[in-house]
C-alpha cells in the first residue's frame, strides 16, 4: 500500500468528484494535503472528510479560487511550500467537460476549455517543478479515455485531454533528470458530479450511464475511489520506474471496438 506519510500533496479540483476522492485516498494513507476548488464550501466537506480519514485538521491547507487565474496558482505553491516546507505530489485533476461538435462549438467555450484543462496544468506544472525537484516528486494529470479515443460531440474536450497527454508525455522526458515523475490516469465513464455541472439532467444522466455499461468490457461504469487508487499509486514510491505512462481506468473501453 502507497505510504504517504509526512508527504505534501497539491490536488487541484479538490471540491468534488475525483479531486475529492483522491483527497480522501491521500488522506488514509498519510499525506498532508493542499487543496484547491472554486466552492469554499465543499472544499470544506472535502477537508472534513480528509480529517475523518486521518489527516490532522492543521496538515489541510485551503486555497478557494478559479485555477486559471495566474495569483490563485501562485499563491497555492507558494501556501504550500511556507506551511508545510515541500512539495512532493502535483495532481492536476481540475477540469471541465463540455460538448460541441466542429459545426456547433462556440470558440468562446473552446478557449474556456483549453485554460481550464490545459493552459492551468502547463502554467502550476512550472510553478511546483522547483519544489519538486528538491524532493524528487511525482505528477498525476487526470486525462481522458477521449484523450487517447476518439468520440463526436466533444471536440474541444476531446482536443484537451489529448493535449494533457502529451504534455505528459514531454513533461515525463524533460523532468526525468531532475527524477521527477510524470504520468496520467485516463479514466472511463466515472460517476461523479461533472454531468451534472456541465448542463445534464438527471434523466440524461442515467440514460447515459446506463449506455455506457455496454461501452466498457467489464460491463458497468467506474467509480472515483477506482481512479482515486490508481492515482495514489502513481504517485507513490510503488510507481518508481514508471514515467510517462498513460494508465486508462476505464473498464477495458480503451480496447473496444464498435459493436
Amino acid at each position: 500500500m502507497p505510504d504517504f506519510r509526512g508527504k505534501v500533496a497539491i490536488i487541484t479540483g479538490a471540491s468534488a468528484g475525483i479531486g475529492k476522492g483522491t483527497a480522501v485516498e491521500f488522506a488514509q494513507l498519510g499525506a498532508h494535503l493542499a487543496l484547491t476548488g472554486r466552492n469554499e464550501e465543499n472544499l470544506q466537506a472535502t477537508a472534513k472528510a480528509c480529517v475523518e480519514a486521518g489527516t490532522p485538521e492543521d496538515k489541510i491547507l485551503i486555497v478557494t479560487g478559479d485555477i486559471c487565474d495566474d495569483e490563485v496558482r501562485k499563491n497555492l505553491v507558494d501556501q504550500t511550500a511556507q506551511k508545510f516546507g515541500r512539495i512532493d505530489v502535483l495532481v492536476n485533476n481540475a477540469g471541465t467537460l463540455t460538448f460541441g461538435n466542429l459545426e456547433t462549438t462556440d470558440m468562446a467555450e473552446y478557449d474556456k476549455t483549453m485554460d481550464v484543462n490545459v493552459r492551468s496544468v502547463v502554467r502550476l506544472t512550472q510553478l511546483c517543478v522547483p519544489h519538486l525537484t528538491k524532493t524528487k516528486g511525482a505528477i498525476v494529470n487526470v486525462s481522458s479515455i477521449k484523450g487517447i479515443r476518439s468520440f463526436s460531440k466533444h471536440l474541444a474536450y476531446n482536443i484537451s485531454k489529448s493535449a494533457v497527454d502529451q504534455f505528459t508525455r514531454c513533461v515525463a522526458l524533460e523532468l526525468a533528470p531532475k527524477q521527477i515523475r510524470v504520468n496520467s490516469v485516463n479514466p472511463g465513464t466515472i460517476r461523479t458530479d461533472i454531468f451534472q455541472t456541465s448542463g445534464m439532467t438527471e434523466e440524461e444522466i442515467t440514460q447515459y450511464y446506463e449506455h455506457h455499461k455496454t461501452t466498457h468490457a467489464l460491463g458497468r461504469i467506474g467509480e472515483v475511489p477506482e481512479v482515486a487508487k490508481t492515482i495514489a499509486f502513481l504517485a507513490s514510491s510503488d510507481a518508481s520506474f514508471i514515467t510517462g505512462a498513460q494508465v486508462p481506468v476505464d473498464g477495458g473501453r480503451h480496447c473496444i471496438c464498435p459493436r
